[in-house]
């Protein structure tokens, strides 16, 4: 990422610190590379939402889901949602219904998600 050092060491230092990091910009800075980068290199788990006004937070936060054993019996299985990760990237925020951003910011916040 050429001419981006600032953007990540300052990246770093908030991974490192425990923090989270709010990456602004037009299209084709390469945002999305570094956090991918970033996630390579360090071999964290990544994950991309691509937030939209009928996404709902169980489709951030995971749910449950009825499966199916060979013997025919049914249980719930909670499915996790892509906020189950080292590395989220979040892309459009701003175009999230209200509650979803909060289950966004529960997990950021509290480091914890509430589900159902």
């Amino acid at each position: 990422m050429v001419g981006q050092a600032d953007l990540i060491r300052l990246t770093l230092i908030a991974l490192i610190g425990g923090g989270h990091v709010l990456l602004e910009g037009v299209p084709g800075l390469g945002k999305t590379v570094l956090v991918r980068s970033l996630a390579s290199v360090l071999d964290l788990d990544f994950a991309r939402v691509q937030f939209t006004p009928d996404l709902m937070p169980a489709d951030i936060t995971g749910t449950h889901i009825v499966t199916e054993d060979d013997g025919g019996h049914r249980r719930f299985e909670f499915q996790p949602g892509p906020l189950f990760t080292n590395l989220l990237l979040a892309d459009e925020i701003n175009r999230a219904t209200p509650k979803t951003q909060s289950a966004l910011l529960e997990a950021m916040g509290e480091r914890q998600v509430t589900v159902g």
